[in-house]
């Protein structure tokens, strides 16, 4: 879910940023000259719009996360659970078929780790403090093995690649909202380009097209989540993989959240919050793993 977040949170940034940088350069007039939509210059910009956050924000995942979360990477382990990671990770990684990824500490209270990187041979895998406090060596390794499967199936590169695709037409569909608004309602001409009305229905649209969208990026997320299961279970061992995964769920059974925002809990939620999850309720991964799916 930290992953994810953190991906997410990059890519939204990098976006608005560009699409500000585009607008202060007036482009946003070249789709939009004589009265008369230019679509391809419209589609054009959006995919490089929405392809740059994403890109952007996948190459400097490794950066941002140790940034976010304050990862201390271990480069000369000092202690036996330091060493313990670093050979754990080194072992999986090569019966993965993938290079040694950078394996970071990070100080957090929850049951957390995840893994980041632009490339399968140049990634991180951090492990929150509360992990290595409450999870024994077999739960805690099928959980570098869960994260380790991420790595190898390239699951970073095909969230970036759905992200910008999805960044493409939110911004495409949006700016077209806005430019008709600004013509129809509003009678704009359109002469010196789209005006003030056209940008703020434009912001509306991307809000809504963009809670829309999200559900595509969280089914992809929520998928991935059984295929790096199934990879954990492999690396580390089946019973290892569903006893650390039982271990989550007793840790997040324990964990009182409030009422308004239980339902995003990683032991999931119900109705139309199931939509919004990046990851699927325990009990259907535990599941999942019995049943040798």
């Amino acid at each position: 879910m930290k992953r994810i977040f953190l991906f997410v949170l990059t890519n939204l940034a990098v976006v608005f940023v560009i699409n500000i940088t585009l607008r202060l350069l007036g482009v946003d007039r070249v789709i939009d000259q004589s009265g008369t939509i230019n679509f391809d210059a419209l589609l054009i910009m959006s995919a490089v719009i929405g392809f740059s956050g994403s890109i952007i924000s996948l190459l400097m995942s490794k950066w941002s996360a140790k940034r976010m979360v304050g990862a201390q990477v271990i480069t000369d382990p000092i202690d036996p659970t330091e060493r313990w990671l670093v050979e754990t990770v080194r072992r999986q990684a090569q019966a993965a078929g993938i290079g040694m990824p950078e394996v970071a500490i990070y100080d957090a209270p929850d049951v957390n780790a995840f893994a980041t990187g632009w490339n399968r041979n140049a990634a991180l895998v951090a492990v929150s403090t509360g992990l290595l406090h409450n999870m024994s060596r077999d739960e805690a390794e099928a959980v570098l093995g869960h994260e380790i499967s991420h790595v190898a199936n390239g699951d970073m590169v095909t969230l970036a690649l759905i992200q910008g695709v999805v960044n493409t037409f939110v911004i495409f569909f949006a700016k077209l909202f806005g430019i008709l608004v600004d013509r129809v309602l509003l009678k704009n001409d359109g002469r010196h380009g789209p005006g003030i009305g056209a940008f703020a229905a434009e912001i509306a649209a991307q809000l809504v097209l963009g809670v829309l969208a999200s559900m595509i990026v969280m089914w992809f997320s929520r998928h991935r989540e059984f295929r790096a299961d199934a990879g954990g279970a492999s690396l580390a061992g089946r019973n290892k993989m569903i006893a650390a995964l039982e271990k989550l769920k007793i840790n997040h059974e324990q964990t009182v959240l409030p009422e308004k925002i239980a339902a995003f809990g990683i032991s999931g939620g119900k109705g139309m919050m199931r939509l919004f999850m990046t990851h699927p309720p325990l009990d259907e991964r535990i599941e999942a793993l019995r049943a040798g799916r």
